[in-house]
């Protein structure tokens, strides 16, 4: 495997550290912003996908599971409104961080392990189902978008809810909400 799985994780790990940690407003630019690093990260680093066979359910299966991972981590991500201003932001602690770079951190130990480790089982694993290096490549890179694109699409999920509880509740509206 080459260095686009490292740096797609590592660009996707300091993207969304950096953009949810802690208070954080949420905005347009704030929810646009995956979905451009998704638009340039993708055509550059997924090359040859696979379009038959098991190497396309392998992006799947890898598809699928970032984003059950992105739910999750939107999960830990709390979404306020400030019953002030009306701004909506939201919160993001430890536990957020932790699934982060802990889901990161097992891909990129997985790439390691596959380059010293355990090249020659995976090998035979790959021949043996015909997946290419390509396909493997690929997979672990859609992952990491899915993963980003599903917290994204939560959080824009839980923003709406914030925004249309707040018109909904009229004089509750003195008290700050939380969307889980």
């Amino acid at each position: 495997m080459d260095a686009s799985v490292w740096i797609v994780n590592i660009v996707v790990l300091a993207s969304v550290l950096g953009t949810d940690l802690g208070r954080r407003k949420v905005g347009m630019a704030r929810l646009l912003r995956p979905a451009i690093v998704a638009a340039v990260i993708v055509p550059m680093y997924v090359k040859h996908p696979a379009t038959s066979g098991s190497g396309l359910v392998l992006e799947l299966a890898a598809a699928a599971l970032g984003l059950l991972l992105g739910l999750g981590a939107a999960a830990l991500l709390k979404v306020r409104r400030n019953p002030s201003d009306g701004v909506i932001y939201t919160h993001a602690g430890v536990g957020y961080a932790a699934l982060w770079t802990a889901v990161i951190g097992a891909r990129l130990l997985f790439v390691y392990g596959s380059n010293h480790w355990f090249t020659e089982q995976l090998g035979r694993w790959m021949t043996q189902h015909q997946i290419s290096v390509d396909a493997l490549t690929d997979a672990l890179v859609v992952m990491a978008i899915a993963m980003l694109l599903g917290r994204t699409g939560t959080l824009a999920a839980k923003r709406r809810t914030a925004v249309t509880g707040h018109v909904a509740t009229g004089a509750s509206a003195q008290r700050t909400q939380v969307v889980r």
